[in-house]
């Protein structure tokens, strides 16, 4: 690397001067020379021409900017990043570490869609890493602070402006999403290092104010009873809210995955309901056996309608219209051990009544499409009202003589 002054003749008065700025002569990984620009002062030119070597060198074994090239990259002035693009020093991929955060997140999003993930999961994948992104105020990717990314996420936790805030659950997603983003970064070799990678999900356990519970066989037959008599809510009339809770309970699906569901997604025939990889939390096809008279209850709702509609036609708000539907039949969203029976409740539902009827765990896992029994058994399992008094009541007598008592007394 070379670092010189060049000379240039004075138009006006003929005599050769020498340029004010510094410029840098090295060769580029192709074994051409190559000149650039540089400032007044000699040293800091010679720092540019450094990270410029560093960079060539790179280029030269095919490996992306580390994450301080990465940063460097991404505060030169655009017109050096697109010279350095244009010779090839470096490739376009890795000088798009300089564009706008939002610019890479829409390219984010190009690329999901590429990967045919769902439109329902890169819409909420998308606007959870904006909304950090927005209210953090990252405009590009090295302003992202990991402890900037937990106090925002604890403040939303704690409460914003809403009557209380988001669960662990979905402070978990949020940063999920964020990760999924920041690593996609680096395999693209936008970014050398993820500032948020040593960032860990919280213990969702722990979150009690959002403890689930399940639905007693009694409550749930209130509940459908009176739903079915209910008005329109949230653009579902009662008896399509009463099924839509009815078949949510007996299979476990999650309201996203009852959202995606078609009329051609249920076969009529064979008792049963397919969810599309796609649209499937673990990314597999899921074939699920149904009631038969369930089956003939939805074959009679959705009479008429094409293939490719929509089965449900449901709201966002699913917890809130279940609310004021429990609300109606005189049942409790919150009940005197603080659990709730959001909407999720329903799955909740399914795994204790499965339980209850005496379902293998296995069994019950497979159904619930779990990854672990544990997940199964100590989540989605609850013990209902009366089940703790019958089971003590199916143990032996144990204040009954003995056998050997028996033998005495009789001989």
């Amino acid at each position: 690397m070379r670092i010189y002054n060049p000379t240039y003749k004075d138009k006006a008065s003929g005599d050769t001067k020498q340029v004010k700025k510094f410029w840098i002569e090295t060769t580029d990984h192709l074994g051409k020379i190559r000149r650039f620009a540089g400032f007044t002062d000699r040293k800091q030119t010679a720092k540019l021409g450094e990270k410029i070597e560093k960079l060539i060198v790179r280029r030269l074994n095919n490996e992306p900017p580390d994450r301080s090239l990465s940063e460097w990259i991404e505060s030169i002035p655009a017109q050096l990043r697109n010279q350095l693009v244009k010779i090839g020093i470096l490739t376009q991929d890795r000088a798009t570490i300089g564009k706008a955060l939002l610019e890479n997140i829409n390219d984010y999003k190009k690329s999901l869609e590429a990967r045919n993930r769902s439109r329902l999961y890169i819409n909420e994948t998308i606007s959870a890493i904006k909304r950090i992104a927005d209210d953090c105020g990252f405009n590009y990717w090295t302003d992202i602070s990991a402890v900037k990314v937990e106090s925002y996420l604890k403040s939303l936790r704690e409460n914003t402006e809403e009557e209380t805030g988001i669960s662990f659950r979905r402070s978990n997603a949020y940063l999920t999403a964020l990760k999924m983003f920041a690593n996609w970064m680096i395999e693209q070799g936008r970014a050398g290092e993820s500032p948020i990678r040593h960032l860990k999900g919280l213990n969702i356990k722990l979150d009690l104010r959002h403890n689930r519970r399940a639905l007693t066989v009694n409550e749930f037959r209130r509940l459908r009873e009176t739903t079915t008599a209910q008005p329109e809510r949230f653009g579902m009339a009662g008896p399509e809210r009463a099924l839509l809770y009815r078949f949510a309970a007996e299979t476990g699906l999650r309201a996203n995955e009852l959202r995606t569901l078609k009329v051609s997604s249920i076969d009529f025939d064979n008792c049963s309901v397919i969810v599309e990889a796609a649209y499937s939390k673990h990314r597999r096809e899921d074939k699920l056996s149904i009631r038969p008279d369930t089956a003939l209850e939805l074959k009679q709702h959705l009479a008429g309608k094409i293939p490719t509609a929509q089965a449900f036609n449901m709201p966002e708000k699913t917890a809130k219209m279940l609310k004021a539907d429990l609300k109606a039949a005189g049942i409790a969203y919150v009940d005197e051990s603080g659990r709730y029976a959001d909407f999720h409740c329903l799955r909740h539902t399914c795994g204790t009544l499965l339980a209850a009827a005496g379902v293998h765990p296995k069994t019950a896992q497979s159904i619930m499409r779990h990854s672990t029994i544990e997940l199964t058994m100590g989540i989605y399992t609850h013990t209902l009202i009366g089940q703790e008094a019958q089971a003590v009541q199916s143990l032996p007598d144990l204040s009954l003589p003995s056998s050997k008592q028996i033998t005495a007394k009789a001989g």
